[in-house]
């Protein structure tokens, strides 16, 4: 189930899903004193990324996550922890609570126990995830091919983190499972470009989720707000 919104710009766009992300964050911290929020890195979320820096809350009660990272260090240029710090976490900012995904070992696969258990710890459920999508159907690190994609992309998976290879991606990853997301209370798809809406209009479009994994979210019951621009 989804909601599609269309913007002018992507100036327009950011400063819109700023609102969206920043009310859902004030409303959970209104609840529950405290509330967690996961973000995607590639390029598509600067300005957002920019926009929601700028932007005054009780930044002091929110936990910033990622919703997955490539296995390199935050030093590394296609990092998404490198990418929050320099867009989001800086200034005002820099002090907030900010958990990694990539811990320094030589794979994935040997730090998804620790990373499952810190991930645990946050204080879930989310209140917003703000996911991307490629233009191969991929959101978060749910790759078409990847080795654990099945799993990680099962409403049924029971793990929080899930390592995933697959030759698109380029770097192994990590990533945060299908359950973890939806169970969020915004979600939250950033889309921009022509190319992304027709890759988006196919995804709704089909059933296959293995196909296009975005549509694992999509055709779920929960709403998922897009947000796209030219």
């Amino acid at each position: 189930m989804y909601e599609f919104q269309e913007f002018e710009n992507g100036a327009a766009l950011a400063d819109a899903l700023t609102v969206e992300v920043a009310g859902a964050l004030a409303h959970t911290i209104r609840l529950h004193g405290k509330a967690a929020l996961a973000l995607s890195g590639g390029k598509t979320p600067v300005r957002f990324l920019e926009a929601m820096s700028r932007y005054r809350m009780p930044w002091n009660d929110v936990v910033v996550t990622l919703v997955d990272e490539r296995w390199v260090p935050e030093t590394h240029e296609r990092s998404n922890a490198g990418l929050a710090r320099r867009h989001l976490l800086k200034g005002p900012l820099s002090n907030i609570e900010f958990v990694p995904l990539y811990r320094p070992v030589p794979t994935p696969e040997e730090a998804v126990a620790e990373v499952g258990k810190v991930i645990a710890d946050l204080p879930l459920p989310f209140a917003a995830v703000v996911l991307g999508m490629g233009e191969d159907g991929h959101t978060a690190s749910f790759y078409p091919g990847g080795d654990n994609l099945a799993a990680a992309n099962s409403p049924d998976c029971k793990a929080q983190v899930m390592a995933i290879n697959a030759k698109a991606a380029g770097e192994p990853r990590i990533t945060l499972t299908l359950p973890l997301l939806l169970g969020a209370d915004e979600i939250l798809l950033h889309i921009e470009g022509a190319e992304k809406r027709a890759a988006f209009e196919k995804a709704v479009a089909g059933d296959d989720v293995l196909e296009m994994p975005v549509r694992s979210l999509l055709k779920s019951e929960k709403l998922v707000k897009v947000l796209w621009c030219p």
